[in-house]
Order: structure tokens, then sequence, then C-alpha cells
């Protein structure tokens, strides 16, 4: 391991030329909970700070340097020009502590407001209560009246000037463009870029939108049609100027998998999402080849795999192997030499919360093993470490995976 930069250990790994690479905190579902990562930062030894809170609707810590050097992970991360862990930037975090549960740091302490229960409100929608540690929105944000006889549709007009006012400017190209570069030339560990999206999933909600993906897919591909190109748009204004610093885009977060399977039949999904997904890789591949594209989507999507490679994405994440019926051996033969998997070192529903410390030591070095085999495999748990996890565990999970790195 000593013989690569941890940049060229990302990079040989999604290419199948490495073993093992290991991340945490690369994007938003493979990071630690803001309340277990002061505990992981005691068990490591280190002094104790503020956790930072970059995403405060998960309420996700950024780790820092000396933990991602204690835990041996090889990935920074960037968030458009907004925050990094590649290097320190006091001036844009505040103290903030969450109605006395967790001094912490935040980049806008102003979102937040406290009632007198103890639930904090974020953005007039979002609540966290005593008893949580995340927020949530009413219906989980997605509300749906099962009595509507018609699903109410976006303007396509109203889209198009909605997506027009997310090109970027002259300006933020060139701030996201420098910011990158500073993350490029403070370290040697891969970069993974946050922010430049392909904006496909479920739009309005998992229930509504798959009704009108069987109901209505001419109405499903309009939206779609809107969606790739400015994608596509967005694409090459940023990505020539920003390839030279960047390693890994994550590309889309569309959550197609159930508990059990899918959520869409695999015919409808290769039908509305795949041609569109293709065009955009095939474009983010032409305008910076270097760089890999990232896919996350949760669930029992086993039977996907094969429509999300014909998409021309590099990297599939967060191998929920636990969902489904299908093992994790079977999702390595079924990927192995094709797409790289992120994530699923852990069953983190039932070993990492439930499981002991020799228990989480040994599943985690047994996936490893396996799912190293010919490449392609960047460790982490199958999602983000909750608040309940204990710092014991984070730790064994970290040691399997540089044991099998070796």
């Amino acid at each position: 391991m000593t013989s690569m930069t941890r940049r060229e250990r990302v990079m040989k790994t999604l290419n199948f030329e490495n073993n093992i690479a290991i991340d945490l905190g690369g994007m938003r579902s493979t990071g630690i909970s803001c309340f277990a990562y002061p505990l992981l930062v005691e068990a490591l030894g280190l002094p104790p700070r503020l956790p930072k809170v970059y995403d405060t609707y998960q309420m996700l810590a950024l780790p820092d340097i000396d933990v991602l050097d204690a835990l041996n992970c090889d990935i920074v991360s960037v968030g458009v020009d907004f925050w990094t862990n590649a290097f320190e930037e006091p001036e844009k975090w505040y103290e903030y502590d969450f109605n006395g549960r967790l001094p912490a740091r935040v980049q806008d302490p102003g979102i937040f407001k406290a009632q007198t229960d103890g639930t904090i409100i974020q953005y007039k929608d979002l609540r966290m209560v005593p008893s949580s540690y995340v927020f949530d929105a009413l219906h989980g944000g997605e509300p749906l009246d099962i009595m509507t006889l018609e699903l109410p549709k976006e303007n396509l007009k109203e889209l198009e000037l909605e997506l027009e006012k997310t090109l970027y400017t002259d300006e933020q190209i060139r701030s996201i463009s420098d910011y990158c570069r500073k993350v490029r030339e403070a370290t040697d560990r891969a970069v993974f870029f946050n922010g430049l999206g392909m904006g496909l999933g479920f739009r309005g909600g998992m229930a509504s939108w798959s009704m009108f993906c069987l109901s209505d897919p001419h109405y499903v591909k309009d939206i779609h049609e809107l969606h790739t190109e400015y994608t596509i748009r967005k694409f090459e204004q940023l990505l020539p100027e920003i390839a030279p610093y960047i390693d890994i885009n994550m590309s889309n977060a569309d959550d197609q998998g159930t508990q059990n399977s899918s959520i869409l039949p695999p015919h409808i999904f290769r039908e509305l999402y795949v041609p569109y997904y293709k065009r955009m890789n095939d474009v983010l591949h032409t305008l910076a080849p270097g760089v890999k594209s990232f896919l996350h989507s949760c669930g029992a999507i086993y039977d996907l795999i094969e429509d999300v490679i014909d998409s021309g994405f590099d990297v599939l994440n967060p191998v929920q192997w636990s969902a489904g019926g299908h093992g994790y051996r079977e999702w390595k033969d079924k990927c192995r030499n094709r797409i790289a998997l992120w994530g699923g070192g852990v069953n983190s529903q039932i070993t990492l919360p439930l499981g002991t410390v020799d228990e989480v030591y040994k599943e985690a070095g047994d996936v490893c093993t396996y799912l190293g085999t010919d490449g392609g495999f960047v460790f982490n748990s199958i999602h983000n470490i909750l608040a309940e996890i204990a710092p014991e565990k984070v730790i064994a999970m970290y040691k399997a995976a540089q044991e099998a790195a070796l």
C-alpha cells in the first residue's frame, strides 16, 4: 500500500487494478453521524474538537484529516465550493449546540429555530424532535392523497425556466474550479466531487412518480428529456474546468429499491431511465475521461444491475446486499470487472447496530476478502454510520478493511 499515493490506490481500485480502497464520508451516504463522531475521535485517541455538520438533514459530520489518517481512508470530499475536508476553513463554520444536545459547528446557524419542547425546526418544514438524531419532514417529504383521481403534473415550461436558472455563471465556474484546484493541491487523496448531478429520480415522491412511470410514460420521458438536456449543458460548462482536479463525480442519488425488490419493474427502469443516464454518462466520459461516474441507489436493486452497467456508471453504491435475498457474493459475481462497488462492507441494519465488535470485525473481513477479489471495491458500510453505533465497532470494521487491503 505504501508504493502508491492514496489517489492512485483509489483510481487503480476503480479500474480493477487494486483490490481495496477505503472511504469515510466521500459522499452523503458513506458518512458518520455527528453524534457518533466525537466518540470515535475520542476512541482513536485524537484531540477533541467540535464536529462540522455539513449535512444538517441527515446530521452528518465532515471527517477531519487526522481521522481519515487513523482509519487509513483514501478519499476527501468537496461540495461545490462550499466545503471540503481537504483543508481547514474556520471562517466558514460557526458554533451551534442544537438546543444543548450537541456542541458543533455549522455553516449557517440562522436556519435553525429551537422550540420550547426541545424540537428544532430547519427550513420551516424539517424538524428534529428531542428523541431523534436526524431531521424529518411530514410524510417523509412525500405526501400522497390516495383519494386524488388525477395526480398533479408539473408544467414543463415552468420546469424549463427553473432548470435554466441552475446553469452556471462565469463567476460560479471560476470559483468552483479554483476551489477544486486548491483541494487537489492540498492532498494526495482522491477527490470526490459532490454537486454536479443528473437530476433523475422520483420527482414529487416515490409513490406518485412510480404511478406516472406506469400510467403515463410519455410524461416521464418529457421530464427526463428536460433534465438530461440541462444536465448535459451544465456538464459542458463545468466539467472541462474541474476535470483535472477531481476523480469521482457524484452523478446521481436515485434509490430504486425497497427491502425486497426494485421499486419499478426492471423493464420500466430500462425504458424510462437507462437511455437518459447513458446520454449523460457518455458526455461526462467524453468531457472528463479520467473522472468516474458514481450512482447511489439504495435497496434491493440486484435485478437492475445490468441496466445500471448499461447506463454507463463506473461505480455503484451502497451495495445493499442485505436486501432482496442476494448476498454480497452474488453482487460481486455479477459486477466483477464491469462496475466498481463502493460500500457493502458491513450490514448497517443488523450486524453494525446489533452485532458484537467481533461480529462486525469478522463480517467486514469476510466481505472485504470477497468483494476485493479482482479489484473494484471501495470499503464502506452499507450506509451511514448512525448515532447509536459504538466507536469500537467503527474501529473494528476499518481495521478489518485495512488488513484486507494489505
